[in-house]
């Protein structure tokens, strides 16, 4: 039995893609979509107070939950919370199946979470943005809770514009401007040429920190609002952004996290590397430009060949298999899913890297995805964003450009 014909074979016996997918989507439903975050530590009144304003202890206290191998955050006292990233992924995979099955109930499930999105914006700002609902300590700045960034604001746009496309009702539309209209106009620029652009992950004026992917995911927004509303100008500030990052890859056709990437100890790991690239194809459709499709080739290239392996699983990092992160499994299954669907290539491979993570990741007892697989055992912690919100959409991207594929 081949590897393609194993993996269809672990995905049969864990349940047909759509019956995972209603499962999924109905453990967000039946909690409202709320659930704990991967890096809601500091959501616990407990180690707020212990952590104070110590940079190094917030750290250490986030690290603390992230990697505990136990769910710890009830004993915390750590609260439940919408996510607006994970409403933006729940809300794509509904919006995707509507288009699919014609479902109306589906349609009013997503409107009602982009709704309720567009009336709870982060406060303080120009345009629409959102963040996390929890303060945050990352290695380069702090947030406090409900600080707007790029990268959430960039996936609630990308949602916005599905709705609109999909629903064609404006209000989508006008909500997707405002986005777009943060993520240019906050502060601050990192770095800046004639033909470049690099943005800071935050809108605080003192953090000079260049993480990769933000500016790709805010140039795509960009150039796809452009594309829909004859903007130009929106293609050509996207195209800024997003050279700017092209500009940064590796010979072998990876990004590192950071620029210097002495910056961070992430070097070349899996869902970010799948963000650019989908970043980089969504310039070059809106654009209608081919000049970045030598970096997307050479970037598809190394992520298949360095950040899976060849049964399907998703390594962590190119030179790191564990842990195996449910992140990296659905951002794998949306990445070769949605080059199937731009360039006729990429199911075999979205199939494969799916039939491991259903065979391997997949508890049908519970509906649930599981968060890490480490050495010897599975990381059981229910993270509803990161572990049901991610493969929510990765499964209906999968079912909509790749269902008869393979």
């Amino acid at each position: 039995m081949t590897q393609d014909q194993s993996a269809a074979t672990a995905a049969r016996a864990a349940g047909t893609v759509p019956d995972v997918l209603d499962r999924v989507l109905e453990t967000a439903r039946s909690a409202r979509y709320e659930g704990y975050s991967k890096h809601d530590a500091l959501n616990s009144p407990l180690l707020a107070h212990l952590a104070g304003g110590s940079k190094l202890r917030r750290l250490v206290a986030t690290q603390l939950v992230t990697r505990s191998p136990v769910h710890i955050r009830p004993l915390l006292r750590v609260h439940t919370a919408r996510n607006a990233k994970g409403l933006s992924l729940f809300s794509r995979a509904l919006l995707a199946r509507h288009r699919m099955t014609g479902s109306a109930d589906d349609a009013t499930e997503a409107r009602d979470l982009l709704d309720w999105l567009i009336a709870h914006p982060a406060p303080g700002f120009d345009g629409l943005c959102w963040g996390y609902p929890y303060a945050w300590q990352d290695v380069g700045f702090f947030a406090p809770r409900h600080f707007p960034n790029r990268v959430v604001t960039s996936f609630v746009g990308q949602a916005m514009l599905d709705a609109y496309e999909t629903l064609q009702d404006s209000r989508y539309l006008d909500a997707a401007r405002q986005a777009v209209s943060f993520l240019l106009g906050a502060p601050k620029t990192l770095f800046e040429d004639e033909g470049r652009w690099c943005l800071s992950y935050v809108p605080d004026p003192a953090v000079d920190w260049i993480v990769m992917d933000v500016s790709a995911l805010s140039g795509a927004l960009a150039a796809r609002l452009g594309a829909i509303t004859g903007d130009s100008g929106l293609i050509a500030q996207g195209g800024r952004l997003v050279r700017y990052v092209a500009s940064k890859q590796t010979p072998e056709g990876a990004w590192f996290y950071s620029d210097p990437p002495a910056a961070s100890n992430i070097t070349h790991d899996n869902y970010h590397t799948g963000f650019i690239l989908d970043s980089i194809k969504q310039y070059g459709l809106s654009a209608a430009s081919s000049e970045f499709d030598s970096a997307y080739r050479r970037g598809i290239e190394f992520y298949e060949q360095r950040l899976f392996e060849p049964s399907g699983a998703a390594r962590f990092m190119s030179d790191r298999l564990y842990p195996i992160d449910i992140h990296g499994c659905a951002q794998g299954v949306i990445t070769f899913s949605l080059q199937q669907r731009h360039a006729g290539t990429g199911a075999e491979v979205a199939s494969r890297v799916l039939g491991w993570t259903l065979a391997n990741m997949w508890d049908p007892a519970s509906g649930w995805f599981y968060y890490q697989r480490r050495r010897g055992y599975r990381t059981r912690i229910r993270e509803l964003r990161w572990c049901q919100g991610w493969m929510s959409w990765a499964l209906a991207t999968y079912l909509e450009n790749c269902g008869g594929q393979s």
